[in-house]
Formats: structure tokens, sequence, C-alpha cells
């Protein structure tokens, strides 16, 4: 069954202290994708404010929003306008104590199709989202769009591959990665940067499908320190080629035209899940293997 070619967007830019400002400039990049003839547009992670997980301040559980809430309502309100898919990121307030990292997905006509909640939550110097978001608890979903079917991940899920594996096996034609990454405050030498894009669109290969991954750029400063988030925004295709990346460190929309047939040619080809041995992959439920 032929799945004919589409058109997707990403949309970088640098975040400030204003966040209507943030919001206002997330959509007019939005509007120039569908300009230039998106049809699945994704937000970068939390693009609302800046990377709050910096620090700890329990004053920034206020910034989470119920869903539908402002931010959510806007982006289905663009989504139905447009004609155009949106996938946008939010933080979410479940329920007093409890805020996840999350991702609402709107078809071309508004429709909620669902969210997605972030399910590996990192730890570490000037990244410290424990204190902010709760595990996600809604599992690996796909989103049957009116342009194809589409899987999200979140940062961090990106260093990990059973999710994309998962994705794929239950029909996503492409994963988006919703970023914010950038240095590493505890070693301000070391540039994850090319790591960070070999190891998404890894994901791609093994599972013969697109990849689209897109971050924010800028410096934010807290009381911390500051970090340099590194942009980088690309898309791939099944087999782990760039089809096309971000050109600056502004903003910036990444969009590319894919053919959704060449996933199935790469499967045939490369028959990465027709010869999974599921029957003996069960030691990687524990958390330590050893004889």
């Amino acid at each position: 069954m032929n799945k004919g070619k589409i058109n997707i967007a990403l949309i970088q830019h640098a975040c400030t202290t204003d966040q209507d400002a943030n919001v206002e400039e997330a959509v007019r990049l939005i509007r120039k994708a569908a300009a230039g003839g998106a049809q699945v547009i994704c937000t970068q992670e939390l693009f609302k404010g800046q990377y709050f997980p910096q620090t700890i301040d329990f004053t920034k559980y206020d910034w989470a929003e119920p869903i539908p809430g402002p931010t959510t309502d806007r982006m289905q309100a663009l989504a139905k306008e447009l004609c155009v898919v949106i996938l946008t990121s939010v933080y979410e307030y479940a329920m007093d104590g409890v805020y996840f990292n999350t991702m609402v997905v709107f078809d071309a006509d508004g429709t909620n199709l669902g969210k997605y909640r972030k399910t590996h939550i990192p730890e570490g110097p000037q990244y410290i989202e424990k204190y902010y978001f709760t595990p996600g608890d809604l599992g690996y979903p796909v989103f049957k769009t009116k342009f194809g079917t589409v899987g999200v991940l979140i940062c961090w899920d990106e260093w990990f591959p059973e999710p994309s594996r998962i994705l794929a096996l239950k029909g996503a034609d492409i994963v988006f990665y919703p970023s914010a990454i950038g240095s590493e405050p505890d070693n301000p030498d070391l540039d994850t940067s090319q790591t960070w894009v070999d190891a998404v669109k890894a994901h791609g290969i093994h599972n013969n499908m697109y990849i689209a991954a897109v971050n924010r750029v800028g410096r934010e400063n807290s009381t911390e320190g500051h970090m340099d988030f590194y942009g980088r925004s690309f898309i791939s295709d099944p087999w782990g080629n760039i089809v096309t990346q971000s050109k600056t460190k502004g903003s910036e929309v990444i969009s590319a035209e894919i053919d959704l047939d060449e996933i199935k040619r790469s499967r045939d080809i490369l028959q990465f899940h027709r010869d999974r041995r599921v029957d003996l992959y069960g030691e990687i439920l524990k958390m330590v293997i050893r004889d």
C-alpha cells in the first residue's frame, strides 16, 4: 500500500524570560512552516519558557497548566486554522503535586488525538528534572494523523532504544524528538552535539523509519550559572541519512518532504523486525544481569 509523500517541519528557536513572547515566536514559525507547505509541525521541548530545571525552585510548579489550557487551546485553534498537524509541548498540571512533561498532538482539523508524557526523567547538574516531572504513565502511544502515523518521545527518552522500537512496532512512520539539550555544566569542555545526532538517528536505522529531532538554541542564565543549547535540529531517513538540518543557531524552520514508501522499501531490504528474537530478550527486563 502506497503511503506517499508528506512535508514535515520542526520549530527551533531561543527562549526568553517572556513566556508570551516565546509562544508568539513559536506561532510565527508555525505559520511560516505552514506557508512553506508543511503538513506536520513539531515544537521544541518546553518552548513556552526558559529551561527552568537548571535550578530547584518550587514556584516554577506554577508554570504548569492543565490540558486543555492556554497553550493547548492556542495550538489547537492554530492547527484547525492552518489545516496542519501540530505536536506541541506543555508543562502539564495533572493535580496538585503531579506535573508532567507532555506533548499533545492535534490533527489537521483541530482534533485532539491524545498526548504523550515523558517517561525517562534525567537528573544531573542543571538538568534537575526529577524535581519537576513525574515519570510518564501513558506508555508509548502512536497518533494516526491525517498525513501519517507518528510517535513522540521527549529529550532524555532519545538515549534509550526500547521506546523507538515499540513505536515502530505500533506502526509509527515518524518519531519526533522535541528536546532541550546543550552544554554539560560539570564537563564544560564536552560537546555532546554530534553524539546526540548519532544516537537519535540510529533509532531510525534500527527501525527503518524517519526521525525528526528539534532542539532549542541560545544561552539561558540561572542562579547556578548558564547553559548553551546547541540546536542542530534535523530530519533523517530510514537509512540514517540526514535529509535536512538546521542552518543556524537562531530561530529557524527545518522542513523536508519525505517519502513514507521508503519505510517499506528499507524494511524489505533490512529485515530487522523479522529477525528479532523476542523469545530470548526476557533478561533485558532486569536492572542488573549477573551469572
